[in-house]
């Protein structure tokens, strides 16, 4: 049952094949088994379990409130959720337990969701490996799987296999592992430059980024508010599609939403391919692209090619200057929303009294790690009067370019842009911190970052097994708010590639029971 699709297990729910309790109880037990891959910072059983109980209730009375009800679900730990601790992974906020859900929250609760737990993520999401926060890096559930180890034998003799475990990718790493690891069906993350769709690459799950303004970032502690987007996390596109419709729409705590989002987000089978133009931009084949992530972006064009699509090649000349432009941009707005931080009304406060001065300084200090301080300070450089025209107003300038460069690719008959979306598989956590944070944002999040200044929906799809055994993912870019024909695409490339289920017989083989013995090698995603 937890290897299923959210569309399977809902109709399971509804035929009475399995109860929101017994499947409740299921990925509570398999969340205890996995535990060692940090996926959680709080695992919120009782709250789950009570919601099962009341769905269990309507099940009986026949009143399901529809495709979410009785469904495990996860959520990212910079969510507020009421009467549950929201850290962001950091020092800050430890102990701070909001007085309300973020309206993503509240509608997935609507729809009697069960709320498994909050998930771990770079400290107040800023990096991209989900190995920054105070509570721990996350563990890729890929490191553990067997198609991973059966190459690693093959390769090194001796070696001990748990101490190079891999990164999940960031900053939503939590979310994407909690998913990929079966203990939920779905799972919110957060995307400012690529932190859902990096990690569900890595992961081998499907992460969506909506358009900009589709979906609430009301109790999303904002990173950076014009860029910021709640994420998805999914093992399909369908079910991005079905969590999608459920969040889309305006929303009065928020200015930024659109008042009539398109809905339902139903994904249409895609029939006719001749009508459909895919772009491949020239400027995303770096010389920091693997061969093997090239090879496979080079497959699915001419696989969209086969089928009678149209394939061009497209230019966004100004991404040479988006990861500079999104430094100075980011730190900027960082600068700015950190500074709510300041040990006076919530939050972590030191102890010295000595002045207001010295607190907020002691204060700061002690509640942001090194990452965290380092981008406030950034930022505020940025915003110094002799600096603001030289950095942040010619980075908003350049920001205007790029979103016109690919508002003029649209424009020009292409639906839908085809790129990778990391530079590589998984890598190993002891070759993952030999960068700086900054460094490795900056080439982990190459192909993602122009979509959050452009506003634009996103999505990373997996398609194949590396050498190694570990998945790749690819993106596709759509136009603002056609993200229903974007998904349309994507699931029909999904049909296509038929990417396997991760095989974790070995790793949980004590866990028979949670299974009932399901053979998971053999489940393929539909």
């Amino acid at each position: 049952m937890l290897g299923r699709t959210l569309r399977e297990v809902s109709a399971a729910l509804k035929q009475g094949q399995v109860t929101p309790t017994e499947l409740c109880q299921r990925c509570l037990s398999l969340i205890k088994k996995t535990k060692f891959l940090n996926a959680y910072i709080t695992v919120s059983e009782e709250v789950a379990l009570k919601q099962a109980e009341e769905s269990e209730k309507r099940y009986k009375k026949g009143h399901s409130l529809g495709d979410l009800d009785g469904i495990p679900v996860a959520v990212k730990d910079n969510f507020s959720t009421a009467g549950i601790e929201t850290t962001c992974a950091s020092n800050m906020l430890k102990g701070y337990v909001p007085p309300y859900n973020a309206t993503v929250v509240q509608k997935l609760l609507d729809q009697g969701a069960l709320l498994m737990g909050k998930t771990n993520l770079d400290e107040f999401a800023m990096g991209s490996g989900s190995t920054d926060g105070i509570f721990g890096p996350v563990k890729n559930p890929w490191s553990y799987s067997k198609q991973y180890r059966e190459k690693r034998k093959q390769k090194s003799h001796g070696e001990n296999e748990d101490s190079n475990w891999l990164i999940t990718g960031g900053s939503s790493g939590g979310s994407a592992a909690a998913v990929s690891a079966f203990t939920c069906f779905a799972a919110l993350g957060s995307d400012t430059g690529g932190s859902t769709r990096n990690p569900a690459a890595h992961c081998g799950v499907v992460g969506l980024k909506p358009s900009y303004g589709l979906v609430s970032r009301h109790g999303l502690i904002p990173l950076v508010n014009s860029m910021d987007v709640p994420g998805i996390l999914t093992r399909c596109v369908d079910d991005a599609a079905i969590v999608l419709g459920i969040l889309a729409g305006h929303d009065p705590k928020d200015s930024t939403t659109i008042q009539d989002p398109v809905k339902p987000f139903t994904v249409p089978s895609l029939t006719d391919m001749s009508k459909l133009c895919i772009g491949i931009p020239k400027e995303y084949l770096t010389p920091e692209l693997s061969s093997e992530v090239q090879s496979l972006w080079s497959k699915a064009a001419n696989l969209f090619e086969s089928e009678g699509a149209k394939v061009i090649e497209v230019s966004l000349p100004h991404t040479s200057y988006s990861i500079v432009c999104y430094h100075v941009l980011c730190t900027s707005e960082v600068a700015s929303n950190m500074a709510r931080f300041d040990g006076l009304e919530y939050g972590h406060r030191c102890d010295i009294d000595v002045s207001t001065e010295a607190m907020y300084a002691a204060t700061r200090r002690e509640g942001f790690n090194d990452v965290v301080r380092g981008r406030i300070l950034s930022g505020n450089f940025f915003l110094l009067k002799e600096n603001y025209e030289n950095y942040f107003v010619k980075a908003q300038k350049v920001r205007r370019l790029i979103a016109r460069d690919f508002v003029n690719v649209f424009n020009s008959g292409v639906d839908v842009l085809l790129t990778p979306t990391t530079l590589s598989e998984a890598v190993p956590h002891t070759e993952f911190i030999r960068e700086d944070n900054r460094t490795r944002s900056a080439q982990d999040d190459l192909f993602t970052q122009a979509v959050n200044m452009a506003g634009l929906p996103a999505v990373s799809v997996p398609m194949a097994l590396s050498s190694q055994g570990l998945p790749i993912g690819l993106q596709f870019i759509g136009r603002a708010f056609c993200d229903q024909q974007l998904l349309t695409v994507a699931k029909w490339f999904e049909k296509q590639v038929q990417f396997p289920v991760i095989q974790l017989q070995e790793l949980m083989d004590d866990c028979s029971s949670v299974f009932e013995n399901e053979k998971l090698a053999s489940v393929f995603l539909k």
